[in-house]
C-alpha cells in the first residue's frame, strides 16, 4: 500500500461511527422502536465497519483500500436507511454516511486475490 496521509479520510470515518452510534443509542430512545430496527441495525453494522477500516488505515495494513469497497457499502446503506426517518439523529447520520460512502468511493480499490 502506498503511504499516503489518510488523515482527512480517517477523520470522516470516525465522524460516521460517532454518527452512526449516536443514531443507533438516540432510535432505542424513542416510543416506537420496531419502526428503528433496521435503523439501529445499519448503525451498528456501519459503526464497527468504519472502525476497523479507519485502524486499518492507521496501521497502513495492505488491505486497508479494498476493505473501503465494503466500507462504502455500508455507508450508502445506512445513509439510505437512515435518510426515511425524521428524527434529526437520522438526518445527521445520513448525512455523515454520504460524505464516508464518497470519501471511501475516492480512496478504495477493487478486491482482488493474487
Amino acid at each position: 500500500m502506498e503511504n499516503h496521509d489518510h488523515t482527512a479520510l480517517i477523520a470522516k470515518l470516525l465522524n460516521c461511527v460517532a454518527a452512526c452510534e449516536n443514531c443507533a443509542t438516540a432510535c432505542l430512545q424513542e416510543t416506537e422502536v420496531k419502526p428503528m430496527v433496521r435503523c439501529i441495525s445499519l448503525d451498528r453494522d456501519c459503526a464497527d465497519i468504519c472502525s476497523q477500516a479507519a485502524r486499518l488505515l492507521q496501521r497502513r495494513s495492505e488491505i486497508a483500500h479494498q476493505y473501503l469497497v465494503l466500507c462504502e457499502e455500508i455507508c450508502r446503506m445506512c445513509a439510505e436507511e437512515c435518510a426515511m426517518h425524521q428524527h434529526d439523529h437520522c438526518q445527521q447520520c445520513a448525512e455523515a454516511c454520504r460524505q464516508c460512502a464518497e470519501a471511501c468511493h475516492a480512496h478504495h480499490q477493487p478486491i482482488t486475490q493474487d
